[in-house]
């Protein structure tokens, strides 16, 4: 072990959207910050996490890629011929590989701007006190780094199916779906989160016969039931076949090829046979290898760290951010908790609202959603309005030649303060943000139906919605 101990203000264990973004503003306020990850690539420190090297970022170069190549087959309706159109799986995965590195190597450059210094290695604790935690750092020697503040940013990993483990090979977790190199004839997913629908996007467009797998029983359940509906027929439009209800009982890896045994909705035995299988059930947070019994460290039964509001750990001085503490598994949660968390360590107030966090999925067309669904509200007993706006009476929807979708408003019956926005279309992704906006200065239905959105623009979707909260939509 290297007999000098290192010494910060904050340690960050985790350079993932979390951890960078925590490091990089704490450093901005003042204190001495180091950050530690693990994440190696053709054997160089690969900064960002899942979301930059096996999330985020390379499914949506895929989605990208695999959109356009389907648009170019469909130019003849915009009076333009193409003929011989061919595609490179082989070109498309290098220009994913190199967006991903260049946003490797943009991190490294932040952490350099903002003289975060950064080791490569696990972290686990060594020890805990009032002065603070220690930490042993081991790659291929140990360090030790002691921190008064450390904050815990170790991201999750894919959820196997049980005596199924992935080999990335024939049984795919993202990673291993995201590196082929060639278009399975069929790919089966077990799943019909975001993960697997994006995936499942890519591979039909490319040619593969996609079957989803779902034990729920309906698509999507924690979206608005309307998305649930009108997503479905879309999606089987492109060539994604999904059944509900169902429970796989077993899964066999014959090496060419697998096979799916599960029961159907009918509480019939069924068998699917495909060349790649995705399993996309959820994910575990990577805590294990943190040390946390050696210091007292709180986990509750699935692994997460518990942390109050505020993101503190039962431990003096130790924070949790990110996909290892309860809410949503999404990049932009981690950000938002990682930035509050350095504000809290300086002692500014800084608030983190889980119930405005945006949820998006990047198909097509896009689905994006931020506060409660109707259903949520009506079961509470609330009393709400709803105002409906279909894509397909949008001008620049029609203008572009994509009209499926619709956005939808919900309200407080009496105070109008907005209380969840939903839409399915395209571009939802970026629209979602006006909504994230409305709900964050708790703006009325009538507040976004008096805005002024140019035109023509998708935007205005979101306002035609909005006023029909109030029986005051124009153009339905």
């Amino acid at each position: 072990m290297n007999s000098e101990r290192l010494t910060y203000d904050v340690a960050v264990v985790g350079a993932g959207p979390g951890g960078y973004i925590c490091a990089i503003r704490a450093s901005q306020l003042g204190f001495k910050v180091c950050c530690i990850d693990n994440w190696l690539k053709d054997g160089k420190p690969a900064l960002g996490g899942t979301c930059t090297n096996v999330g985020c970022i390379p499914s949506k170069c895929l989605l990208k890629s695999t959109e356009l190549f389907e648009e170019i087959l469909h130019a003849q309706e915009h009076g333009i011929s193409v003929e011989g159109v061919r595609f490179s799986i082989e070109a498309m995965q290098e220009r994913k590989d190199r967006i991903v590195s260049e946003s490797n190597q943009g991190i490294q450059f932040l952490f350099r701007k903002n003289k975060v210094d950064f080791y490569l290695g696990t972290a686990s604790f060594a020890s805990h006190n009032e002065t603070g935690s220690v930490l042993n750092v081991i790659d291929q020697e140990t360090i030790q780094i002691h921190a008064k503040h450390v904050v815990l940013a170790t991201g999750s990993r894919p959820r196997e199916f049980p005596d199924t483990p992935f080999d990335e090979d024939r049984i795919l977790s993202n990673t291993g779906a995201l590196a082929l190199r060639e278009t399975p004839k069929t790919l089966g997913i077990i799943g019909s989160g975001v993960i697997g629908l994006e995936i499942g996007s890519v591979w039909a467009r490319l040619g593969a016969e996609v079957r989803v797998l779902e034990v729920q029983n309906r698509l999507l359940p924690v979206a608005d039931e309307a998305i649930s509906k009108e997503f479905g027929p879309l999606l089987a439009k492109q060539g994604i076949a999904i059944e509900l209800g169902v429970k796989v009982q077993t899964i066999e890896n014959y090496g060419d090829r697998v096979l799916v045994s599960y029961v159907n909705r009918n509480e019939e035995i069924e068998e699917l046979w495909v060349e790649r299988l995705l399993i996309s059930i959820g994910r575990i947070p990577n805590t294990e290898s943190l040390g946390a019994e050696s210091v007292g460290l709180s986990l509750n039964a699935s692994g997460f760290i518990e942390v109050d509001e505020n993101c503190r750990t039962n431990l003096e001085g130790v924070w949790a951010i990110g996909d290892v503490v309860r809410g949503p598994m999404l990049a932009h949660k981690a950000e938002e908790e990682g930035f509050a968390v350095a504000e809290r360590i300086r002692g500014i107030v800084s608030a983190i609202h889980l119930e405005r966090i945006p949820n998006v999925i990047y198909t097509t067309p896009e689905v994006a959603w931020v506060g409660k669904t109707e259903k949520e509200l009506r079961e509470s007993g609330r009393k709400i309005r709803v105002g409906f706006f279909p894509m397909k009476a949008n001008g620049r929807a029609r203008a572009i030649g994509s009209t499926s979708g619709f956005v939808k408003v919900i309200s407080d019956a009496q105070s109008d303060e907005i209380l969840g926005i939903h839409i399915l279309g395209t571009q939802a992704s970026e629209i979602i943000g006006q909504a994230v906006q409305a709900l964050a200065f708790k703006a009325s239905s009538e507040d976004l139906g008096m805005l002024c959105m140019a035109h023509p623009t998708l935007s205005e979707a979101l306002k035609e919605a909005s006023l029909a909260v109030n029986h005051k939509a124009l153009n339905i």
